[in-house]
């Protein structure tokens, strides 16, 4: 039996990851700011969820967390960060940019640390982060967003150099969704995909332990465009 901890499984990709992780025989740690929420979770398999009600934006209580886990489960296989969060700013207000900032900047870094510091001590683990295809290039409309999943999926990059050196065996993953019809998503849009299909790749990208995925696999058509498109072409579109 493996234990999995999932930061954000309240709803969205966290909440169908969590299920898939019950279902492939792992005891999932699920954590969230709306403890309604986690305790139906729970409620479906009561013996395989551990509900933990946090709020990734409290420092102290992301240390605090870990050491909760380390007493009570002693190991943890993986640990997916699926916390994030972005809105359009058309008028660049600091008052929007900053939980974005808190949440997939400063919260993401202190949890990926975290993780990784605690896997180097257990000699194992694998680590998972939800960054984004907007991870690739900036967007005038959402730029914060698109600068703090580029700020991960460099991060998550770092992470994975620092394992392939370290004697224990860490491997990192991250996972660039695409369009994903989730409460983040705004209106419907082209290759946007059910939250459980996207969700089903994400396992599939965890169990093959892939250093990059993108999600669904179609995006990679967009991801390599995007890295070639001239920044005169990109401004029209972005």
């Amino acid at each position: 039996m493996k234990n999995a901890l999932i930061i954000g499984a309240t709803s969205g990709i966290g909440k169908e990851l969590a299920k898939l992780l019950v279902v492939g025989n792992y005891n999932v740690v699920i954590t969230g700011r709306r403890e309604k929420l986690l305790q139906e979770i729970k409620e479906t398999n009561p013996e395989k969820y551990i509900v933990k009600v946090h709020d990734v934006t409290n420092l102290d209580s992301c240390e605090t967390l870990f050491l909760e886990l380390k007493k009570e489960l002693k190991t943890i296989d993986l640990i997916v960060y699926s916390s994030g969060v972005g809105d359009p700013n058309y008028k660049l207000e600091w008052e929007k940019e900053l939980p974005t900032l808190q949440t997939n900047i400063i919260a993401a870094t202190k949890i990926y640390g975290l993780a990784y510091n605690f896997f180097r001590k257990q000699g194992y683990g694998h680590l998972v982060g939800i960054s984004s295809i907007a991870s690739i290039r900036g967007n005038r409309h959402v730029p914060a967003y698109f600068a703090s999943k580029a700020f991960q999926a460099n991060y998550l990059e770092s992470l994975w150099l620092k394992g392939k050196r370290s004697k224990a065996k860490i491997v990192v993953t991250d996972i660039q969704p695409g369009f994903v019809d989730t409460s983040m998503a705004i209106g419907k849009t082209f290759w946007m995909s059910t939250t459980e299909k996207a969700t089903k790749q994400i396992y599939s990208a965890i169990k093959m332990k892939k250093k990059k995925a993108h999600i669904t696999k179609r995006w990679r058509l967009v991801a390599l465009l995007l890295k070639v498109i001239p920044s005169s072409l990109l401004y029209k579109f972005l």
